[in-house]
């Protein structure tokens, strides 16, 4: 009976023991990735702005010249979206969930078309310039429901804020491959340069229309191929685009700059 109970004893603390070993190799393992993890989200966010702003052609695809192209041509700068003034910060501290989550740096939505439930004060926002320093492009991020979860991306526009030349979304998503999924299609992404935000009347009227765009339309300029058998991922990619440049998103700051107010 001691024998038994003895092996017993034993066999409890040799299961603890190497549950005590693998719980701090994970810990260990956590600490020491999370500068990669970091690194890797970093590079992972100025290729989709690169690619928004239609210059990751410039880079041949590795880090180093991914990253200095992002430090070439872009400036990161803070803006208050109620005022659409820009703000003083630090762009790269910005956490967008973190502040979203944050009660006294957010705020509940009244007209949440969007899906977002809280939006942040501020925003980043990102300016592009060409080889001569004058402003060529600015990049938006956006976020909003898709069907299963919250779609992140971002928006390039031309510098007349107006004219779309990217939309890229993230692959940081929950949508169903072949369907909602087909945000991050080429051939769908390559529907939308050239495609304006907003109508003659600076109303945002831009939209995915289920069935496809037909050809000769007087709103033609403003929609875009829907995603086929994914209609819901379709009205929440219409409805994200509308909500963040829409009154409660970047159209303060659109408004106050689009006529060349951008140097």
């Amino acid at each position: 009976m001691s024998a038994n109970k003895e092996t017993f004893s034993r066999t409890v603390i040799f299961v603890f023991a190497v549950c005590l070993v693998c719980a701090a190799l994970v810990s260990i393992s956590a600490v020491q990735l999370k500068p990669l993890q970091v690194a890797n989200k970093l590079l992972d966010q100025q290729t989709k702005i690169l690619e928004a702003a239609s210059l990751l052609e410039k880079t041949d695809g590795t880090s180093k010249s991914i990253k200095a192209t992002y430090a070439q041509y872009v400036e990161a700068r803070m803006i208050d979206l109620d005022s659409g003034e820009f703000i003083e910060g630090d762009p790269n501290l910005f956490d967008e969930r973190r502040n979203s989550r944050d009660v006294t740096k957010s705020e509940k939505l009244e007209n949440d078309i969007a899906g977002i439930s809280r939006r942040s004060h501020d925003a980043v926002i990102y300016i592009v310039k060409n080889d001569a320093g004058n402003v060529d492009a600015v990049v938006f991020p956006i976020v909003g429901s898709g069907l299963w979860d919250l779609m992140y991306g971002f928006v390039g526009l031309e510098s007349d804020l107006n004219t779309v030349r990217n939309v890229i979304y993230t692959a940081e998503m929950k949508e169903t491959p072949g369907l909602g999924a087909e945000v991050l299609n080429p051939k769908w992404k390559a529907l939308w340069p050239g495609k304006k935000i907003y109508n003659d009347n600076f109303d945002v009227a831009v939209q995915l229309v289920k069935g496809g765009v037909k050809p000769g339309n007087p709103n033609e300029i403003n929609q875009v191929d829907g995603l086929s058998g994914a209609t819901l991922t379709a009205n929440g990619v219409t409805n994200t685009l509308r909500f963040w440049f829409g009154e409660q998103g970047y159209k303060p700051f659109i408004a106050k700059n689009r006529d060349g107010g951008l140097k």
